[in-house]
């Protein structure tokens, strides 16, 4: 047996498996597959101040090794959240890492403090701050771009919080420098990254000369991304082994299909796992996962999936 516990701030996991942010609701759905609270912690869809409809149809198109999405954060709004979905999730014994958004960095500081003031506040195992939405102040540039927009973010965010809830930092691929943006939000109050978000993508449908989404552009997740969420894993997780970044936990998230793909994240540095995309094919794919690196962990001589963090690493 491989102990698969992780710490994550004040708090500590069975095991390392997390839904990723939108692909999985708020639980009710993947709940008919199996119990949410199997996972070391459900992660749920980015939770805005009101809510949302989302972008017009079609929104989202298959490539040819992941998929595009422009869903647009459509959602129910944080009052909506705290009522209903976050209860339900505490009434099930989920660990719950809600994932927040805002158009601007008081919009996230708003929603975190009514997600605090919920009722059900004791299931949250830590909050995800999705910062790669646009910023409304800033001619709609996208926070997790901007090192310093990012911090002020976490920073609001991290005020409204008690102490012992960590806050993941969300971190986008579409920068030049991604340590950058993770020094800033570690210094700002972060206490882990999320790495990594889907990547700006686009796709025309040759048929009609068109492109597939009524957005135009979408996020690229899938199996596609993966090699991008592994570099960016070992970019940071070395960073703070050389000192340039305060070393917190990483959760890494990008084209996760199987336990393999799982470790090879965790190898790079990344102390849990989020499945994403995979789920849309296979609602059990986030215990499957699980188990497959477990399996994995025990005939590679681990005793403990804290020793094969970063591993890679290590010459």
């Amino acid at each position: 047996m491989v102990d698969m516990s992780v710490r994550l701030g004040g708090f500590t996991l069975p095991n390392p498996l997390m839904t990723a942010s939108g692909c999985a609701a708020n639980g009710k759905e993947l709940h008919r597959f199996f119990d949410v609270c199997e996972l070391g912690a459900f992660v749920t869809k980015s939770v805005m101040a009101e809510p949302r409809s989302g972008r017009g149809t079609p929104r989202m198109a298959e490539t040819p090794s992941g998929m595009l999405n422009s869903i647009g954060l459509q959602g129910p709004g944080i009052d909506a959240f705290v009522a209903d979905d976050l209860p339900w999730l505490a009434a099930r014994g989920a660990r719950v890492l809600p994932s927040i958004a805002g158009g601007s960095s008081t919009e996230f500081a708003s929603v975190a403090a009514t997600l605090r003031r919920s009722s059900a506040f004791a299931s949250v195992v830590g909050v995800e701050v999705n910062i790669s939405c646009p910023n409304v102040a800033n001619r709609g540039l996208v926070f997790a771009t901007d090192p310093l927009a990012s911090a002020k973010v976490i920073a609001l965010v991290r005020e409204q919080l008690p102490r012992e809830v960590p806050v993941f930092a969300k971190l986008s691929p579409d920068v030049t420098d991604i340590c950058a943006v993770a020094s800033a939000c570690v210094k700002a109050g972060a206490d882990g990254l999320t790495m990594i978000n889907t990547l700006l993508g686009m796709a025309i449908d040759t048929d009609r000369m068109r492109p597939q989404l009524a957005g135009l552009t979408g996020g690229l997740s899938g199996p596609g991304i993966r090699p991008i969420a592994v570099r960016a894993v070992w970019q940071v997780r070395q960073a703070m082994f050389e000192g340039r970044i305060p070393t917190v936990p990483i959760i890494g998230v990008g084209g996760v299909r199987t336990g393999r793909d799982a470790l090879e994240l965790v190898a790079a540095g990344a102390s849990a796992v989020q499945v994403g995309t995979a789920t849309f094919a296979d609602p059990l794919a986030p215990v499957r996962v699980r188990d497959e690196l477990e399996a994995l962990l025990e005939a590679r001589g681990y005793a403990a999936l804290a020793d094969a963090v970063a591993a890679a690493h290590r010459g």
